[in-house]
């Protein structure tokens, strides 16, 4: 009997395991669906919803997600790129410092800047800041079953939902990350030059010598797929959310950590696709 009841068990916890990793497999099945059809509907929608493009865009620039406006992601962004920036700033001249190389902080700051740090801290914030909202919208209009409401009307949810809200985070995170980028540059100025005493000719020089306009238009790019990839992760969270209010909640919290996540493997992969594995640096031959 004992040994029955031990294989009765073994089979029961072995079944409850296959059904979970099942459950995943499907889960993550529906979201690679969502995220390839809000993809391909991207030209359907700037053809059948394009005012609702153009509402969304409204809304982040100027209305309730304050995109641009003060007091919201432009104050994060700002706060988030001078303190990252500074702290760049400060190890950046230590580390020189060490080897007696502190010339090249400018150098070192042009590149970590433009082709790290002003498109991550910018995806992470709308992440944080506009992410999170979509994920509440999208989850409340499916709990209240709003989003089938929208199919019973022969309204595609998914364009309509989520593709609209992807090509407005697209289109508005450029400002915001433009903005991020010159905070960071300042704020990294303002300690190895005016904290550290470097001179500020030398800073520039080697500055202006490794930004090219080619790593802006990288960066540029990497802000958008990022602002892409937040909106999508969050729009399809919400879209799949259940459980009333309280697994709304909880797909959002979900859909916070999977995008950030998602920012720093993607960034890793834009990196080298971009840069390359062994990157050179213009004006210096290396």
């Amino acid at each position: 009997m004992v040994v029955l009841d031990n294989t009765l068990r073994v089979r029961s916890d072995l079944r409850r395991r296959v059904g979970t990793v099942s459950d995943s497999v499907v889960r993550l099945g529906e979201y690679v669906t969502f995220i390839v059809r809000a993809i391909a509907a991207v030209p359907y929608t700037l053809v059948h919803y394009r005012k609702h493009v153009v509402r969304q865009i409204a809304e982040m620039t100027f209305g309730t997600k304050t995109l641009l406006s003060g007091g919201g992601t432009m104050g994060i962004v700002l706060a988030m790129s001078l303190a990252a920036a500074m702290m760049l700033g400060v190890e950046t001249y230590r580390g020189l410092q060490l080897v007696g190389m502190t010339s090249l902080s400018g150098m070192l700051a042009a590149i970590a800047n433009t082709r790290e740090l002003a498109p991550v801290v910018v995806a992470i914030a709308l992440a944080a800041k506009v992410g999170t909202g979509f994920t509440a919208q999208i989850g409340a209009m499916r709990i209240s079953d709003e989003i089938a409401a929208l199919d019973v009307m022969a309204i595609r949810s998914v364009p309509f939902l989520a593709t609209t809200r992807m090509i407005a985070a697209m289109v508005c995170v450029l400002p915001i990350y433009m903005i991020g980028l010159l905070a960071s540059y300042i704020a990294t100025r303002l300690v190895v030059v005016w904290f550290n005493g470097e001179s500020p000719g030398t800073y520039d020089y080697y500055f202006h010598l490794a930004l090219t306009p080619t790593d802006l238009l990288y960066s540029a790019i990497k802000a958008v797929v990022f602002a892409a990839i937040v909106t999508l992760v969050h729009c399809s969270y919400g879209y799949f959310a259940s459980g009333g209010p309280e697994g709304v909640g909880q797909a959002a919290g979900r859909a916070l950590r999977t995008s950030i996540l998602a920012i720093g493997i993607f960034d890793v992969i834009f990196t080298f696709g971009l840069w390359g594995l062994v990157p050179q640096i213009p004006g210096l031959g290396l």
